[in-house]
């Protein structure tokens, strides 16, 4: 067969994913906190960018239902800028108050010299009226777990040597207080003897809080025992039997510690009164508060209203004014190809937030409709959902769904709820009839354990055929699972809990 060369035409179609496009699909999944430092740069970058005015409450209401108007978010210098107010308001105090004697003549010499030592006028910290303060500085900085021991140490060692191997130990301190180095190592860095490391190591162990320095729990519990001057030897053994406490074997603790019941108990009793994670008390770190994106309200006709918080929504105006004034006076190629551009990204990024708005609004909204019972009467009628449903019931893809509802909160009449809790596994039901919710199972399972008494403590099995009997058809490796997931122990070690605690009731 001979080899000739012909021309043919063929038509495909293909999906091409641009860079903004793709921009467009990651800022579905940010979170508020990460979307406002993307704008943040964005408008650092573009000149045309530019922060709008907070709207009032009926204007984000229209926003909400019928999005962001052309002409309020692309067109027009924002009457806040600096360019326009500086038409409309000298801001200079002199021309405000132009018969208003200065600080100097109001205060007199004697007071103004005071103020003016105080940062008040005149001084690099201007106190009330300058930009330079601020609040944060007047407050006393935090005390770290470091600075406590190390004031602790300057008094503790009089020997040079001695304080140098004790700074040394404090360096290796983790934020719990434990002691997280080779002391084997630490006298072959030093160049001294284990022996000297034990013996400054004694020392920072009597330090506050106590139990700071020690490098186990077993260590920890014992040294605050023992500035308590109860380390017995029956608390002795049962500091080194701990594993037996964290399977509840009570009797195998007294068989050891050589003590009764009660003896025992009075002991637990005591070890709960100690600190496990002595340095915590300087921990100072915080936990971010969590804006719900969604809100959830009842309405007056039995529906739910859903809004966006308008505190997640970051709203950006593009300057066409400016970009009118400034392409018109450049001649330079390079210069309007970098304005295009611009122009380009700022409209971009205007409606790609606009269109993440109404793609999480269109979002929760199915999912409220999904979840209106779990709404009315609560976990117990939570219904299995997944992401193709949600999908499926908006027209959109799964995964555009997955990103929407990544690390986002709703707030609804039963409390803040990240997105992604009301997706749960379907558990069949035994009857033939509607299928369950995992973690509706879930809280039933943990109902029952909470209501066990001690003489009738149910096993996996008896937990199993109750739900049976109330139409959940379930296995017993996922009972035991769902139970394990939320940290209950087996009916064995509850078993032996409930005795004690009940004993100790008496």
């Amino acid at each position: 067969m001979a080899l000739t060369a012909r021309l043919q035409l063929r038509q495909s179609q293909s999906l091409v994913m641009t860079p903004q496009l793709m921009q467009s699909i990651r800022l579905l999944q940010l979170t508020h906190r990460e979307l406002e430092q993307f704008v943040d740069e964005e408008i650092e970058r573009n000149p045309l960018l530019d922060r709008a005015e907070p709207r009032d409450d009926a204007a984000t209401d229209q926003l909400q239902k019928d999005g962001p108007a052309d002409d309020d978010w692309f067109d027009g210098e924002p009457a806040w800028t600096s360019s326009a107010m500086a038409e409309k308001l000298d801001t200079s105090l002199e021309n405000l108050f132009p018969d208003d004697p200065g600080p100097s003549e109001r205060l007199g010499p004697d007071l103004t010299a005071q103020w003016k030592s105080a940062g008040g006028i005149g001084g690099s910290n201007t106190g009330g009226f300058g930009d330079a303060f601020d609040m944060d500085d007047m407050a006393a900085a935090a005390v770290t777990l470091r600075d406590h021991v190390g004031e602790q140490l300057a008094m503790a060692f009089a020997d040079p040597a001695a304080l140098l191997i004790a700074r040394e130990l404090a360096e290796h301190l983790d934020d719990t207080g434990y002691l997280r180095a080779d002391l084997a190592e630490i006298a072959e860095r030093l160049g001294v003897g284990t022996k000297e490391i034990a013996e400054v190591l004694t020392v920072c162990q009597t330090l506050e809080p106590a139990g700071i320095f020690a490098r186990d729990l077993a260590e920890c519990l014992a040294l605050q025992l023992e500035q308590r001057n109860r380390l017995d030897p029956a608390m002795r053994a049962l500091l080194e039997n701990l594993e037996l406490l964290a399977r509840r074997d009570f009797s195998g603790l007294r068989r050891i510690c050589g003590v009764d019941e009660e003896d025992l108990l009075d002991m637990l009793a005591e070890i709960r009164l100690l600190d496990p994670r002595p340095g915590t008390v300087f921990a100072s770190g915080h936990a971010d508060t969590i804006v719900a994106d969604v809100e959830v309200r009842a309405a007056s006709d039995g529906s739910w209203t859903v809004e966006l918080n308008p505190e997640t929504l970051p709203r950006v105006l593009v300057d066409n004014i400016y970009f009118a004034q400034v392409s018109g006076l450049t001649k330079n190629p390079a210069e309007k190809d970098f304005l295009a551009e611009c122009l380009q990204n700022a409209n971009w990024l205007t409606r790609s937030l606009d269109q993440r708005a109404k793609t999480i609004l269109k979002v929760t909204s199915e999912i409220v409709r999904q979840q209106d019972a779990f709404l009315v009467h609560g976990v117990r009628h939570l219904r299995p959902l997944n992401l193709r449903t949600v999908a499926d019931a908006i027209g959109m893809h799964e995964s555009t769904v997955s990103r929407v509802t990544a690390n986002k909160y709703m707030l609804t009449p039963r409390g803040v709820f990240e997105l992604r809790y009301f997706f749960t596994v379907s558990i069949a039901a035994s009857g033939g009839g509607d299928a369950h919710s995992s973690e509706a199972v879930r809280d039933r399972i943990k109902q029952m354990i909470d209501e066990e008494r001690p003489a009738s403590v149910l096993s996996d099995d008896a937990i199993v055929d109750m739900l049976r009997k109330s139409g959940v058809d379930i296995a017993r490796r996922t009972v035991a699972k769902y139970r394990e997931g939320m940290s209950i122990p087996s009916s064995v070690q509850r078993r032996r809990e409930k005795r004690a605690m009940a004993t100790a009731g008496r």
